[in-house]
């Protein structure tokens, strides 16, 4: 039986972690002051990898709290991927070349789909693509912008380009604690053939339950951000509920 991640979250801004609904920056809640700190928690509990969102860094375009994540790796032993302002060749090969495990391009894949095109060429399964959607459409630039292409079509796009690993957030679910939207993950896994990790939306063990009852279909792992920190259960605790 395949595999089933346990992805926590860090969402990093001003150097803390924090966490927003829906995207929506005036709706933060900080929930410490150092990603190296959480970073150490959810390790201790047995998670393989973390997942580090530079939030100053999607705004702006360019890396912003990139020395937090390069200290989660140096400090413990974990994969980490990291998203969020990275928009040029040397943000991706600055992170890489300095043992991040996995860089996640997002907006990019609409604005500037040949840049990803070039970066899943040249650096292969160390890419994953952000897909964020919002009734099945994608949406760009910090869920602020719909586009009119869906999110299968997209995700089918950049598989034929050699993407093996996408991160799909349903808006609607994100930082809500409403349960993931299992039907579309699924669906994204399903027409890409790919490795689907499932972010946004999960609030229970019994969503990843639900979730980790479709690994045989691609569903690789779930990012856990609201409710790791609002304590509805723990990394070792989903942990355990997935290896059942």
């Amino acid at each position: 039986m395949s595999n089933f991640t346990i992805y926590p979250a860090i969402d990093m801004r001003g150097g803390k972690c924090v966490r927003l609904v829906q995207g929506d920056y005036s709706k933060e809640t900080v929930y410490g002051d150092s990603p190296l700190d959480m970073a150490k928690v959810f390790a201790k509990d047995g998670a393989e990898w973390i997942h580090m969102v530079d939030l100053d860094g999607a705004k702006k375009g360019a890396r912003v709290n990139d020395s937090h994540v390069l200290l989660v790796k140096k400090e413990l032993n974990v994969s980490v991927q990291i998203g969020g302002g990275i928009r040029t060749e040397e943000d991706v090969a600055f992170y890489l070349e300095n043992g991040i495990d996995r860089v996640i391009l997002g907006s990019a894949a609409i604005s500037n789909p040949q840049f990803v095109k070039d970066m899943l060429h040249k650096y292969g399964e160390k890419i994953a693509i952000g897909i964020d959607a919002r009734d099945g459409y994608v949406a760009t630039e910090g869920w602020i912008e719909t586009s009119t292409i869906k999110a299968t079509e997209l995700g089918q796009k950049l598989a034929a380009e050699g993407a093996k690993t996408f991160i799909f957030t349903d808006i609607a679910t994100d930082g809500m604690l409403s349960g993931p939207n299992v039907k579309a993950v699924k669906e994204l896994a399903e027409v890409t053939k790919a490795n689907v990790i499932a972010s946004g939306g999960v609030s229970s063990l019994a969503d990843l339950k639900d979730l980790s009852a479709y690994r045989e279909s691609g569903i690789e792992g779930a990012i856990v951000g609201k409710a790791l920190y609002t304590n509805q259960f723990t990394v070792k605790e989903a942990l355990k509920e997935v290896e059942k």
